[in-house]
């Protein structure tokens, strides 16, 4: 296939044995890690654990990427549409709230067929943000959640550290499609989310003024109670980060997002204390569960 599924919309070549493109994928599923995860926001993971099915590669170049290993090391291994079925079942069987799709933009067309009948559970849709808004409408109906990052609203750090300059107007347009898709939030009287989006910003060192753009758009633009919105602090310093993104977040950054978040009147989502930032936001992936 000459693949045009993300934004990017390279044309490049993706054969079953040979990955091209920015993702640098082939042609099919590629996945590195299922498990239940204990560390999404809590009207996810609840008591017993996302459902969570890590895809390798990605169509960004974040250089501060926690699971580097699976989005530019292109570490996986290659799963059939019925296999991955099977994972969501066995992950259900565990006690899986949901089952949590962690960068699936890429695979789109082959997850889908995943999806082709109900899960007893919701669907996650758990992606970078940055989607075309023609190839989530194909996703319509198949998908309950939808959690995307908007990592950016600034031109200058979405291009220097996320190689996509245009970042923002696609993002913010798949966030509206997404929200098209599944309307206004929805949580059970057993505390967990069952349809909406949650948009999810990391605060990274050095890059409050960026923050308080993604805040300013959110609290502008989506009334209360449409969406979920999930400030997170657990920015971790990859090798060979350089500036402020070679040391952690601290407490002044976090505490000056959270009070912006609060004085611009966004009371629908997620906080988090620094100290709460565990080693378990980010897996081992050793293909555990594929």
């Amino acid at each position: 296939m000459l693949c045009n599924i993300c934004p990017r919309r390279c044309g490049a070549e993706r054969t079953e044995t040979r990955g091209g493109g920015v993702c640098a994928m082939p042609a099919g599923i590629v996945a590195a890690k299922a498990m239940l995860h204990q560390w999404e926001e809590p009207v996810l993971s609840g008591t017993n654990g996302a459902g969570c099915v890590f895809f390798s590669g990605c169509n960004l170049g974040c250089v501060f990427c926690q699971n580097g290993k699976i989005s530019h090391e292109n570490f996986g291994k290659v799963l059939s549409p019925a296999r991955l079925r099977e994972i969501f079942f066995e992950l259900i069987a565990q006690g899986a709230h949901c089952i949590d799709l962690v960068s699936p933009t890429h695979f789109t067309p082959w997850v889908l067929e995943t999806l082709e009948d109900p899960l007893p559970v919701p669907v996650v849709w758990n992606s970078g943000g940055y989607e075309r808004v023609e190839t989530l409408k194909t996703l319509e109906g198949r998908v309950q959640i939808y959690l995307p990052d908007l990592k950016y609203a600034l031109e200058k750090p979405a291009r220097e550290l996320s190689c996509a300059g245009d970042y923002f107007p696609v993002a913010a347009a798949a966030i509206d499609e997404m929200l098209r898709q599944v309307g206004p939030y929805r949580i059970g009287d057993d505390g967990l989310m069952k349809s909406g989006v949650i948009i999810r910003h990391l605060v990274l060192p050095g890059q409050l003024e960026n923050t308080k753009a993604v805040i300013d758009y959110v609290s502008a633009h989506f009334p209360p109670h449409t969406v979920l919105f999930s400030l997170m602090s657990q920015y971790t310093p990859q090798l060979g980060a350089s500036g402020a993104l070679a040391r952690r977040l601290n407490h002044a950054e976090y505490r000056a997002a959270v009070r912006y978040m609060t004085d611009c009147g966004i009371t629908d989502g997620f906080c988090q204390e620094l100290s709460s930032a565990k080693e378990e936001y980010t897996p081992i992936f050793d293909l555990q569960g594929v």
